[in-house]
């Protein structure tokens, strides 16, 4: 097996992307060899030492292309490091970053054969002027928002790099 590892990610509107590029970017900077790429696209991950899993939580679920990730590949997620980051509440408000750690916590628990050497809920991003029909529809007035904390973000992946080239 390379060094080589794999960020994946799941995005509805582009910001959990932007956090996986920050992710890769850092693990590359620290000495490891990266690939990044929508887990939809992963079709194997032969020749993966580790992999970095990014996803949004949405409408109180982690999203689809990550729980029919780690559904399809969990043979493989069980033979190598796994670290998982997700990006939740869209405020700087303590109780909705509890709500969102326990949600994504109770989507984790249906995977239990999954044990991530790292396991992060970052803020989130929110743009009104970018959801979808039907969503749109029911969209509060909340202003757009954006909580992620790119230090917090890139010290995360850091921590990463060390933990995969132990």
């Amino acid at each position: 097996m390379s060094d080589l590892v794999l960020v994946g990610y799941a995005t509805r509107y582009g910001s959990t992307q932007q956090v996986a590029e920050a992710v890769a970017a850092t693990l590359r900077e620290r000495g490891l060899e990266v690939d990044i790429q929508p887990m939809r696209q992963v079709r194997t991950l032969a020749g993966y030492s580790a992999v970095v899993l990014g996803a949004p939580l949405y409408m109180l679920r982690w999203h689809k292309d990550a729980r029919r990730f780690l559904s399809q590949h969990r043979e493989a997620l069980t033979e190598r490091p796994v670290a998982i980051f997700a990006l939740g509440p869209t405020h700087d408000d303590e109780k909705e970053r509890q709500d969102s750690r326990e949600q994504l916590d109770k989507e984790l628990a249906k995977f239990p054969w999954l044990t991530p050497v790292a396991l992060e809920m970052f803020g989130g991003k929110y743009d009104p002027a970018k959801l979808r029909f039907p969503v749109n529809l029911f969209a509060g007035k909340e202003p757009a928002s954006d909580i992620r904390d790119w230090t917090a973000i890139r010290a995360w992946a850091s921590n990463l790099a060390v933990k995969f080239q132990q």
